[in-house]
């Protein structure tokens, strides 16, 4: 569970970094030629998720430190030794050793694909038998301009508690996410603890809402006044084009000028005059997916007010749903569901959601008030059932299963009926087919729910890697649609007073 986002954090895509050997600059670093001392040392990482190198000659204990985005703080070889934390750039070690004023922004970044390509290309290098050839002049720590200015003190520091993060990343197997590589969270029963809330379900594609910018966190989005208050709920929500490709969340507006600089949100595809299919939707790896036979992950529409974007919930079913009375009794759907857990992060928030309602986000489940999901998924035959329902409604016609149909029935009308919409879409075909398998095909089931900690998957899929921190410089697009990823379109910005070629402009602006 995260706490509060490291608002230093620097973004390195592509193959930028092949081997890190230069930490003076916050750009993607020079490449290493065949094999550099930097290089091998890296290759000996362990590296779970994106983080920090603190070198061991850029601290006074002079050992190497990996500092994660979610607060931990490793030693090289994985092992958890401390916390950090953002605010004050101050990591704390678990005997109570503060080292303090570091600078992330003057750090290298490693996630665990670069540093499987460093060790690749060492391990290649050592084949080739060039171990001792084409080291680069620049192989030091970059430690003239980019050296952290770290300070150590005596006692621990009053930080949370460290979040916990995944032991390794899920997998990528054909287009879809594997969850198998992140640990199964431990999950108390909470039969019975007076929390009783019910599921409605969507799916409408559009652009989530807590990837909008507001000015108050008064309605649960991240508070954009400062990067500070920023960092607090974390950065918004990813989104993706219609091709599920991310793109910015949010870039600078389209009428910035010399005299002013503001941003804007990316459009929404639900919205004709924010741009349509040249807009945001959702990211489709946040449909629902199975973690095990008693577990599975999902995404939320929440009460505005009540609720904050990016929070997690354990949801633990109990047999009945939200109508059920002496003459609509629970169905065999929903006593299939009993006793099995679900999880589920808010990116969304609903005006017509309640208080103990989580409007869970499945393929196929309606497009609810607004709609991309048509936009996106083109077909000329496609019955996506109705507007609140969707093919759960389809299959309880009396031409179908009716009303009092049998689970299987309602299982394989439904897996039918996925098939039909999304053969073409890996991400949602699964969640689709997730809410007749795992999910029972349950119209509105009961449950009982506590807050919890989110668990790393969630995280992965929820947070924008574009837009980390408030700040951007990427410019405004109207078509999002034929990006494919890589680098952004930028301007030149610049605070209040400090107009690099007009010394004499008193106002923020870019140009």
């Amino acid at each position: 569970m995260r706490t509060a986002f490291l608002s230093g954090l620097i973004l390195i895509s592509g193959l930028a970094l092949l081997g890190g050997c230069s930490s003076d600059s916050p750009s993607p670093v020079t490449t290493c030629v065949d094999s550099c001392a930097e290089n091998q040392e890296i290759a000996e990482f362990v590296v779970t998720n994106n983080c920090y190198w603190l070198p061991s000659d850029q601290n006074i204990l002079n050992q190497d430190y990996l500092i994660y985005i979610d607060g931990k703080v490793t030693d090289t070889k994985g092992n958890e030794i401390g916390t950090f934390d953002s605010a004050t750039g101050t990591m704390t070690l678990n005997d109570g050793t503060t080292v303090e004023n570091i600078d992330l922004s003057a750090l290298t970044e490693l996630t665990p694909e670069k540093v499987q390509e460093i060790k690749d290309a060492v391990e290649d290098a050592k084949n080739n038998g060039g171990e001792n050839q084409g080291n680069s002049s620049n192989s030091g720590n970059g430690t003239e301009q980019g050296q952290s200015n770290a300070t150590v003190g005596s006692s621990g520091s009053d930080t949370s508690a460290p979040a916990e993060s995944s032991s390794s990343f899920g997998k990528v197997q054909g287009g879809v996410m594997d969850v198998s590589g992140y640990p199964v969270p431990t999950l108390k029963n909470i039969s019975g603890n007076g929390t009783r809330g019910w599921n409605t379900r969507y799916w409408d594609a559009c652009k989530p809402h807590c990837a909008r910018l507001k000015a108050k966190a008064d309605d649960g989005r991240p508070d954009t006044t400062s990067e500070a208050t920023y960092s607090v709920l974390g950065p918004v929500a990813r989104n993706c084009n219609i091709n599920d490709v991310e793109i910015p969340a949010f870039t600078l507006s389209n009428t910035v000028d010399k005299y002013w600089m503001g941003y804007k949100d990316t459009g929404n595809a639900c919205v004709d005059a924010e741009g349509g299919e040249n807009a945001a939707f959702t990211c489709t790896d946040m449909a629902p997916i199975a973690v095990n036979d008693t577990l599975a992950y999902a995404f939320v529409a929440s009460q505005p007010g009540v609720v904050n974007c990016g929070e997690c919930f354990h949801l633990q079913y109990d047999g009945g749903f939200n109508d059920q009375s002496d003459n609509n009794k629970p169905k065999a759907t929903h006593l299939a569901l009993k006793n099995k857990h679900l999880i589920v992060m808010t990116s969304n928030i609903g005006t017509d959601v309640k208080n103990g309602q989580f409007d869970l986000m499945v393929p196929g489940g309606g497009v609810g008030i607004f709609d991309a999901l048509t936009k996106q998924v083109k077909g000329n035959n496609i019955n996506w059932g109705a507007q609140y329902g969707g093919f759960l409604t389809l299959c309880q016609e009396n031409s179908n299963c009716g009303y009092d149909g049998t689970l299987d029935c309602y299982q394989s009308c439904i897996r039918e009926k996925c098939d039909e919409a999304f053969s073409n879409h890996p991400n949602l075909l699964r969640g689709c087919k997730w809410f007749a398998d795992w999910y029972m095909a349950a119209d509105n089931p009961t449950y009982q729910w506590e807050k919890i900690e989110c668990p790393q998957y969630l995280e992965d899929k929820y947070y924008t890697t574009i837009n980390t921190t408030k700040a951007t410089n990427i410019k405004w697009q109207d078509d999002w649609s034929t990006y494919n990823g890589g680098s952004f379109e930028t301007k030149t910005c610049w605070s209040a007073g400090q107009d690099p070629e007009d010394p004499n402009n008193p106002n923020a602006g870019c140009r």
